[in-house]
């Protein structure tokens, strides 16, 4: 376990937070939620759309502020982390990278689905081009075995990735998962290693623990757990228990609970829980950013959002593929009203 090791923590509240608000942070609450952590000692704040630089849009969702103006909230009160945006590769673009430089962004996580890390090189070596620090983020992590992962974090090295990450997208892996595929890529890379958690299982914390006892150095965290599905570790219990086992972070523990409890906390438009939809996407093995447009469609379509998230899990609907939770709503009803007597 290294007693005393340091470990990196990235929160992603104003990124991963964004699905849950419906991508409707104001400027002023993303300048309260970056100061706060800036002070609370976070050594990297991620403010961008829930998908990403350029994510908004009708198919991933608008947002109520662009990207520029998110980053220019956020900016002159990140002091002492780093700023820090993720991109994922055919939504961002050159031109969006090239305006995160610009408004302070000194780390660039570019985010690839498991297996398809080689569509990265370009936004990589633009990212180091222009001074930035570029994290490899493989997503989905559960849809390929611990060698594939392995292999594609090696690609994210040779582009020249200064860590890779792997990302439990759906929050579907169990601690053991988890272990096998950080422990594959930490032998093969040289580079750190991260692990972002979601808690569809509420196994986030317990998840991030196996990550570094696997040899990750670096986790996510969200304050209040405010993500997709049933949100993210909770940034401010991993903390205590990062403490606990004797783990040093950067972070001081009573100003981030501070700025989870009455900073985040007040603008929350409902309690992060793990209810049955954000189960079923962990037991089925679903992008978590799915849960909002699940419901919305299984309302649409009079069929249970249960019934929908164990069909896109047994499809393998990956992010991008948002229309297809139509198409399955759809299929659904027709099939409940065949059935009907």
């Amino acid at each position: 376990m290294n007693p005393g090791r340091h470990v990196h923590v990235l929160d992603a509240t104003l990124r991963d937070g964004s699905h849950p608000m419906g991508h409707a942070f104001t400027a002023a609450q993303i300048a309260a939620v970056a100061s706060g952590l800036d002070e609370a000692g976070l050594e990297y704040v991620e403010v961008a759309h829930g998908d990403g630089l350029g994510g908004s849009s009708i198919n991933y969702g608008r947002s109520l502020l662009s990207d520029e103006e998110m980053l220019a909230a956020a900016g002159p009160v990140v002091r002492r982390g780093k700023l820090t945006a993720l991109l994922l590769p055919g939504i961002g673009t050159q031109e969006d990278l090239e305006m995160a430089a610009d408004h302070g962004v000194r780390v660039i996580r570019v985010a690839t689905h498991v297996t398809e890390a080689d569509i990265a090189e370009q936004h990589i070596g633009f990212t180091k081009k222009r001074g930035m620090e570029a994290f490899g983020f493989l997503m989905m992590g559960h849809m390929a075995p611990p060698e594939k992962v392995a292999e594609q974090a090696l690609l994210f090295q040779s582009f020249g990735a200064d860590v890779v990450y792997v990302a439990d997208s759906a929050g579907t892996l169990l601690p053991d998962d988890v272990r096998a595929r950080v422990a594959e890529v930490a032998a093969a890379v040289k580079v750190p290693v991260g692990f972002h958690a979601h808690n569809n299982l509420a196994l986030a914390v317990a998840n991030s623990v196996a990550a570094l006892e696997a040899g990750a150095s670096y986790v996510d965290g969200t304050c209040r757990g405010l993500g997709a599905g049933a949100g993210n570790a909770q940034l401010e219990v991993l903390t205590g228990v990062l403490d606990k086992l004797g783990y040093r972070t950067s972070i001081d523990f009573y100003k981030v609970m501070d700025v989870a409890e009455k900073v985040v906390g007040p603008m929350m438009k409902r309690p992060q829980v793990v209810n049955a939809n954000a189960l079923m996407m962990g037991y089925a093995g679903v992008y978590s950013s799915f849960l909002l447009f699940t419901a919305r469609a299984a309302e649409r379509f009079g069929v249970e959002a249960r019934d929908i998230l164990v069909e896109l899990g047994r499809r393998r609907m990956v992010g991008g593929q948002e229309d297809m939770i139509i198409d399955v709503a759809y299929q659904l009803a027709q099939r409940k009203g065949a059935d009907a007597p």
